[in-house]
């Protein structure tokens, strides 16, 4: 007797928090919109820093869709292996390396571009003409994200004598690069949720 009490508690707790989540679906996709936006804006503002753009050169350098952005190529001697930089540190060689590379330039261009598309993902919660496009800008811009998985070689833990190396061990980098086809499926979502307000606008009228 008791069991069933309690497993109609359950049950009616279950309901409340159901028709409580259903009917927050709104909000929490615009909360999703606000999250897309805090991270490209930080993230590409940060692109505007020396130890940040030094980063994202072995993804440049040997992406197929941006390497030819930049002034040297991965297989000239004078290459980005020779010249990285760890986080925080600042080698006056690397840099002019990097400068004569191209590589600050290309990442003012790459920042001011992620910036912008946080910027229209988040107009999207009261324009969703312009959230459609942030969203789908954030899908096309995370497959080329993703695509460092094949193009980048820093994205696998190296062979260096340990038994773990090569797929599926990612890296550090490689971390990094795979959560975005968490932002990929965000990019889809708030898109939908826009073009889905768009019909509802229009049926209305």
């Amino acid at each position: 007797m008791q069991n069933n009490f309690l497993l109609q508690c359950f049950l009616s707790i279950m309901e409340k928090i159901i028709d409580l989540l259903a009917g927050l679906q709104r909000p929490f996709i615009n909360f999703l919109r606000i999250g897309i936006f805090i991270v490209m804006a930080w993230i590409g503002g940060l692109k505007a820093f020396q130890y940040e753009a030094d980063g994202i050169i072995p993804f440049v350098a040997n992406s197929p869709f941006m390497s030819f952005m930049l002034k040297s190529k991965v297989s000239d001697v004078d290459n980005y292996k020779l010249h990285k930089n760890k986080e925080g540190e600042v080698i006056p060689e690397n840099i002019q390396w990097h400068k004569a590379n191209g590589t600050y330039v290309f990442s003012y261009g790459l920042g001011t571009v992620i910036v912008v598309l946080g910027i229209l993902v988040l107009l999207g919660i009261w324009f969703p003409k312009i959230g459609i496009w942030g969203g789908i800008l954030t899908f096309g811009m995370s497959i080329v994200t993703l695509s460092f998985l094949i193009t980048t070689p820093e994205t696998w833990v190296p062979n260096l004598g340990g038994p773990d190396f090569g797929f599926p061990y990612l890296s550090a980098a490689g971390r990094l690069v795979v959560k975005d086809v968490i932002m990929m499926g965000a990019g889809l979502v708030v898109a939908s949720e826009s073009a889905k307000r768009i019909k509802f606008r229009r049926e209305v009228a």
